[in-house]
């Protein structure tokens, strides 16, 4: 097989591909009425804000966002993080809360390597097919789980598939968090070469990119249908992705770390 993964194929169908590779073109605000907008936002709170997605950050750093979702997994992130510490990369990991509470030792692995987590789900449910009632109370009980886990606040939530209606982005708002989506993205969910993967994920990455990747594998017991899980090393799939990176000249780090020098790039929920 020769090429990168055919997204119109087997699961890709299943994962929204719009969601997954169209650029979007973001407007850049200014002058003096958008000024006075951002103000009156600011001091209504945010639930007024616009019902928007972090998508990628305007940055002159030659930083690339690394994401990490669907784990904690053993045998995935655990060689995940082994090569990101080879690389000193940092990354933000979107973690199931069920299986963070059955993995905790790879949970504090994550912390102690420098990275970051963010709440993926309580489970891989499509949240965007549920009553708003059970939207509210999961995402409730899965950010207190998982902060009470941490012993800390988190900041970012991607939504399962990245699925996303004005109900699941008020209810990741209520409990303080942004919803993260991501631009280039590793299609590595389908079992193919890692070279194959590792061709897919460097498209299209620059400067402020969030690029989507995974450390484990969703499967029926995470009320998720994707298929077989993969047999190739995701270790091996990061460590061909960031020497790709060091031949661009950039260097993977966390949303946070990124955004400490940069600003997030927004679209309206309804364009993802």
């Amino acid at each position: 097989m020769s090429g990168v993964p055919d997204p119109g194929n087997g699961r890709g169908d299943r994962r929204d591909r719009p969601q997954r590779n169209r650029k979007w073109a973001i407007p850049e605000a200014g002058g003096a009425l958008a000024a006075a907008r951002r103000r009156a936002l600011a001091l209504a709170g945010p639930l007024a804000r616009p019902i928007g997605s972090l998508v990628a950050v305007r940055t002159q750093a030659p930083e690339v966002v690394l994401t990490f979702d669907d784990g904690p997994e053993p045998g995935g992130t655990d060689r995940v993080l082994s090569v990101l510490s080879d690389h000193a990369a940092t990354a933000t990991f979107f973690v199931l809360v069920d299986r963070a509470r059955r993995h905790r030792s790879l949970v504090r692995d994550v912390l102690a390597g420098g990275h970051e987590i963010g709440l993926h789900g309580m489970d891989h449910q499509r949240l965007s097919r549920l009553p708003s009632a059970v939207v509210r109370t999961l995402l409730a009980s899965a950010t207190a789980e998982l902060e009470d886990l941490l012993g800390t606040q988190i900041r970012w939530f991607r939504p399962p598939y990245g699925a996303q209606t004005p109900v699941v982005w008020r209810a990741a708002r209520r409990q303080g968090l942004t919803s993260v989506l991501w631009g280039p993205c590793a299609w590595d969910w389908l079992d193919r070469p890692p070279e194959l993967l590792a061709a897919q994920a460097l498209r299209g990455l620059g400067p402020g990119a969030v690029l989507l990747a995974h450390d484990g594998h969703a499967g029926p017991e995470d009320g998720a249908d994707d298929g077989p899980r993969p047999a190739f090393d995701r270790g091996d799939l990061v460590r061909r992705v960031l020497a790709g990176l060091d031949e661009r000249g950039l260097r993977g780090r966390s949303l946070s770390d990124v955004l400490a020098t940069g600003e997030a790039r927004t679209v309206p929920w309804f364009l993802r």
